[in-house]
């Protein structure tokens, strides 16, 4: 990485580059009036976009030549733009926290396990619309290999569809039914790595030297030795190490993740430009939102972790600025796995404005196992505070595994060892720990540090699998107000909620992958099940366990989406003074309350009143009950209140 020490040179550098591109691009965008505007917005972005470019590649010799080439392709994408995107394009840049609003609800889903094809999906629509959902994230949908897919995100063409779900064609016309339907549609960009059947891939295997540099490939193990030393093992149970040999490349290929996918090289210039095309092709199909896979990893530097480098960041804000001078109604969401201190590094108006919670919902689900909700909040207090006109994406399920995002020094804090109780967490949520409730299936051993991540259904890990195993009415409640409950806090905390389509009517683990071959050493797929037709058909009878749940959570859904206070980003946490009691005010009006015991609590309305001074009667908004605010407040077990 090259840094220059004068920022006035920075600046005339950048001016005369500017300069010398303008006139090429009249050849590019002959319309005069759409010259204009993509020349407005690249008069905007170009000085940071100079100066990320020229710190990671100002050291090439042929820097202005990849820097020229980078704004051609932006025009060439903006000049073939769907004339409804250009419409999108400018509502967006007049509303630029659109994706802040309190209707945005998310759902996210298979399209195959849910409906089949595009095709079925289109004509599900209206399940999605009675939902609520406004924001689709659909699970990688592109052309992967045959076996080695990992549940696709080992892609092979990111402008190919798999064949099963239809072509692009058709889901450009997904995309567009969506948006009449008022759903934004997200997709993956996986752009850390590609499938070694890739054409890139495949053409570096024939012996095409510039595509064999866009990967890392070495042709013994010297070099990566030197990376294993500070590198971790992502799955060492499915793929251990990061290198694999390739007979045909002769040489070790960089794999982070298994075996398959090949990790791309963002040292080389080329592959940046490249990478941008493939991104600005999906922004044109109608893709809202990609979802930055893997993007902690993006970068690779000997005796680091190669993880969370600055380059990473670089390379994000780089397309950020990109993206918005050719197709700014398209944003990014961050998927940084990291500690817990360093997730807000990721998010950012110019990065990605939206982000994954992780802590939060791996946090959610400490507090079940432990009954107090007092670590969650003070983690919360720590982090929830996001830079302006950013949000988060909160969740309790997504199609991953649960992994303990948590900080030791915060658990330290109540007296708790942080490895012991990962230990705890991980016997709780398979079964495994005396008094359980919960029925999860553990995934990625690792012998060396013991850590163990979280596969199962919400429904099953709060209890409803166990609970109907002994046909206890009681438990039964317990087991359906706790999966009301954190899906209560994902609605109420502001950002985007995210609903793993299945939970929303009570989906119970599927053990049927142990059978397929393809699947059965992957135990995420648990929880990847085919969608219940018949379960959701009784989704409107309260009467049913599905029924309960759905129409419970649909009015959570519509209070929120119709009241504007329970939009935006404005929580304060605070201690409720009450260990298993979770306590946040919304807006400085709206109080939220969230009982992670199966026992009545009471709490002080003198703590309470130094955040949320109401009394007298008061409004359940999430249940539509009144509730009474005298010296206490008293909460049944596992209850939920937004007091209005």
């Amino acid at each position: 990485m090259l840094q220059h020490p004068d920022p006035a040179w920075m600046q005339r550098a950048a001016q005369m580059s500017l300069s010398r591109i303008l006139p090429r691009l009249e050849s590019v965008i002959t319309d005069p009036a759409a010259r204009q505007v993509f020349t407005r917005r690249l008069h905007e972005q170009f000085p940071r976009l100079f100066e990320l470019l020229f710190q990671l590649y100002g050291h090439h010799y042929d820097f202005f030549y990849h820097l020229e080439t980078m704004i051609r392709t932006a025009a060439d994408y903006y000049c073939n733009r769907p004339d409804d995107l250009q419409a999108l394009d400018t509502e967006r840049e007049q509303d630029r926290t659109w994706y802040a609003s309190e209707k945005m609800v998310g759902a996210t889903l298979y399209v195959d396990l849910f409906a089949g094809d595009f095709n079925g999906l289109r004509e599900r629509i209206p399940y999605l619309q009675e939902l609520g959902v406004t924001y689709l994230h659909l699970m990688p949908v592109f052309r992967t290999p045959a076996t080695n897919s990992d549940g696709g995100y080992a892609v092979s063409s990111y402008r190919e569809t798999n064949p099963k779900l239809g072509t692009i064609d058709d889901l450009r016309e997904l995309a567009t039914e969506f948006r009449r339907a008022g759903i934004s549609l997200v997709l993956d960009f996986i752009f850390n790595h590609t499938s070694n059947e890739h054409d890139w891939a495949l053409a570096a295997r024939s012996g095409d030297e510039r595509y064999r540099d866009y990967y890392r490939v070495f042709p013994d193990r010297t070099v990566p030795d030197q990376y294993e030393a500070t590198l971790r093992e992502i799955f060492p149970e499915q793929s251990p190490g990061n290198f694999t040999w390739d007979s045909d490349l002769q040489g070790y290929v960089w794999t982070t993740f298994y075996s398959f996918q090949w990790d791309l090289n963002y040292e080389n210039p080329e592959v940046l430009t490249a990478m941008m095309g493939e991104m600005l092709f999906l922004a044109n199909v109608g893709v809202e939102v990609l979802r930055l896979d893997a993007v902690a990893f993006v970068w690779k530097e000997t005796g680091t972790p190669s993880e969370s480098l600055p380059q990473a960041h670089m390379i994000v804000q780089a397309l950020n600025a990109l993206v918005k001078v050719a197709a700014p109604a398209m944003i990014f969401k961050s998927e940084a796995i990291v500690h817990p201190d360093d997730v807000v590094s990721y998010i950012d108006v110019d990065e990605s404005p939206i982000s994954y919670n992780p802590t939060m919902m791996a946090m959610i689900w400490d507090a079940l196992a432990t009954r107090r909700a007092d670590v969650l909040s003070y983690a919360m207090q720590k982090r929830y505070a996001l830079p302006e006109d950013c949000v988060w994406v909160n969740y309790v399920r997504v199609h991953d595994d649960i992994g303990w995002s948590m900080a030791d020094g915060d658990l330290a804090q109540f007296g708790i060892n942080g490895f012991d109780h990962r230990q705890f967490l991980n016997r709780f949520y398979t079964g495994r720990f005396d008094g359980s409730f919960a029925r999860g299936v553990g995934f990625g051993y690792n012998e060396v540090t013991q850590d163990l991540r979280i596969a199962g259904t919400a429904a099953s890990l709060t209890g409803l699998e166990a609970a109907l195993e002994t046909d206890d009415a009681g438990m039964i409640q317990d087991a359906i107000n706790r999966l009301l409950m954190i899906h209560s806090i994902i609605l109420s905390t502001g950002g985007i909620p995210l609903l793993y389509i299945g939970d929303e009517i009570a989906t119970l683990n599927d053990y049927s992958y142990e059978d397929d071959p393809q699947k059965a050493l992957d135990s995420r797929w648990v929880h990847r099940s085919e969608f219940n037709l018949e379960r959701a058909e009784a989704r409107d009878d309260a009467s049913t366990i599905q029924g309960a749940v759905f129409l419970r959570l649909k009015h959570m859904i519509d209070v929120r989406k119709n009241t504007r206070l329970l939009g935006g980003v404005q929580v304060a946490f605070f201690d409720s003074g009450n260990a298993h009691v979770l306590a946040y005010v919304r807006s400085r009006t709206i109080l939220c309350l969230h009982n992670f015991s199966e026992r009545p609590q009471q709490l002080s309305r003198d703590i309470i009143a130094t955040h949320w001074t109401r009394r007298g009667h008061v409004t359940n908004t999430a249940t539509g009950e009144t509730v009474h605010i005298g010296d206490t407040i008293d909460m049944p077990p596992y209850a939920y209140m937004w007091l209005v």
